[in-house]
């Protein structure tokens, strides 16, 4: 329903006490009031969000709004006559506030930038792994103009694509060789394709994993092209179920590490070592998919189930598979390492050119590699800091974070409270790792969580938090220190 803003009140009028005549005048007189499109696009606003939109989208959404508020009008025809002031202005002016609002909610739906105060340290919808200040210098570099991505600078001739990495992988995993490319998922495609496509490959019933968006393994292994043979229950999968599931179409036995779940109590499962043996015996190579993967041990944050990656090499895995965007700390890419055969034969295959890596992801994962064999990935990558982070030391900055809010605000609508509760590591990794941390707990008189979080995500920067018991939830854990002012910031909004 339109609402004008002017007090003077045009016709009080129910449509049943006007002649029908005088009915559809006034009804045709309203439409004529509708601002055209053109109308609309001529306004001052409009040429403003011109540039911010571009003309052919900006006329879209003037399009849209204008039939929008013909079908209103048409709708209220017989309940409601109540339009203020002059008609034509009023309605001019409710179709420029909804244009701007069109173009702002326009603008948030692409990829930018978000707070993330979930407490979710690899949020997957929040592009998991933030990057480091080294690695993103070296992406505005890259980005700024060329590079020498396949050029080798010493020799004058073309180079190895990603040769850099490549090597920064060989050296901190122990592998005789390393490839890179797009994703995860598109690792295990190439590498079961590559060595199994023709064939059958072993894998546990208990690791046929299903990851967030859908992503299944055995999806991926019926589109490699090799046949997936079962073996064990789904708790417990011995040495010999693999041994019995050999035959002559045999090509590959295959390791899943179930990233996102864990199955506990009366389970087991043969080790990389076990494998190894029982694929040398048969003449076969052993691939395992590490999920996130590790470069060292990260017990020390109760992470000590996650595979680190030069272990399951030195313990028989001939090919090794994991995230580049996950613990690693850096972007979106599948990491593969393992025997120089074994990757020299994924390189040559043609699928690999449709899933290499570009050059600004490789400009990343070389500046977060350097990170870890400098041995400063605990103080310079984001996920590693994140994970150190005590629960004082969150609470400390969440009982300054509210200091700050109360000088600032002469509004007593919302309430902050320090609480007790726990982070996540999502991103598939650490199922059954919580950290301990303090949450700041918001309520509002008036308003209820829903809303409170909903002024949240349509702040400058939106703010991404949780809700529980009622209350929006902030964690401070995954929340830049330099971002803090951004949330003191929005709440002093709110609170008004």
């Amino acid at each position: 329903m339109i609402r004008c803003r002017e007090e003077h009140i045009l016709s009080t009028l129910t449509p049943m006490s006007q002649p029908r005549s005088k009915s559809v005048e006034t009804n045709a007189s309203i439409l004529r009031a509708l601002p055209s499109v053109d109308e609309l696009l001529r306004s001052n606003e409009a040429q403003v969000l011109r540039r911010s939109v571009g003309t052919q989208r900006l006329t879209t959404l003037a399009r849209s709004i204008t039939a929008a508020l013909r079908l209103e009008l048409q709708n209220n025809f017989e309940s409601d006559h109540s339009l203020a002031g002059d008609l034509r202005d009023s309605l001019l002016s409710e179709a420029v506030r909804r244009l701007k609002e069109a173009c702002e909610a326009d603008q948030v739906t692409g990829v930018g930038r978000v707070i993330n105060a979930t407490g979710v340290i690899l949020h997957t919808n929040l592009g998991r792994a933030p990057l480091s200040e080294t690695a993103r210098e070296a992406l505005n570099q890259q980005a700024r103009g060329y590079c020498a991505l396949e050029y080798d600078l010493t020799t004058g001739e073309r180079g190895r694509r990603g040769g850099r990495v490549e090597d920064l992988l060989v050296e901190l995993t122990g592998a005789e060789a390393a490839l890179v490319v797009n994703n995860c998922a598109a690792a295990a495609l190439l590498i079961l394709t590559v060595l199994a496509g023709n064939g059958e490959t072993i894998v546990s019933r208990g690791e046929l994993v299903e990851i967030g968006g859908d992503f299944r393994v055995p999806d991926v292994m019926a589109t490699s092209g090799t046949l997936m043979v079962e073996v064990g229950t789904t708790n417990r999968t011995k040495l010999e179920d693999y041994r019995r599931a050999l035959n002559e179409k045999t090509r590959l036995i295959m390791r899943v590490h179930p990233s996102n779940y864990r199955i506990v109590g009366f389970t087991a499962t043969p080790s990389v070592a076990e494998l190894s043996g029982l694929a040398k015996e048969a003449g076969l190579p052993l691939y395992e998919d590490a999920g996130s993967g590790v470069l060292r041990d990260l017990s020390e944050y109760k992470l000590a189930d996650e595979p680190i990656i030069s272990v399951s090499l030195s313990s028989g895995a001939d090919v090794v598979s994991f995230s580049g965007d996950k613990l690693l700390g850096a972007c979106q890419a599948g990491l593969i390492v393992g025997r120089r055969e074994i990757v020299s034969l994924l390189r040559k295959h043609p699928l690999y050119r449709a899933l290499r890596a570009d050059k600004l992801s490789l400009a990343v994962l070389e500046k977060t590699l350097e990170s870890h064999r400098r041995e400063r990935a605990s103080e310079e990558v984001p996920v590693l800091r994140m994970l150190a982070l005590t629960k004082d030391q969150i609470a400390a900055r969440a009982g300054t974070l509210i200091e700050k809010y109360r000088q600032d605000s002469v509004s007593t609508s919302l309430t902050l409270e320090i609480c007790d509760g726990e982070s996540a590591i999502g991103g598939g990794a650490g199922a059954t790792t919580h950290p301990e941390t303090a949450l700041i707990s918001i309520s509002h008189q008036k308003r209820s969580a829903d809303q409170l979080a909903a002024g949240l995500r349509r702040s400058q920067i939106p703010i991404v938090c949780r809700i529980a018991e009622g209350k929006v939830i902030i964690d401070l854990r995954t929340v830049a220190p330099d971002e803090e002012p951004q949330i003191v910031a929005t709440l002093l909004k709110l609170a008004k």
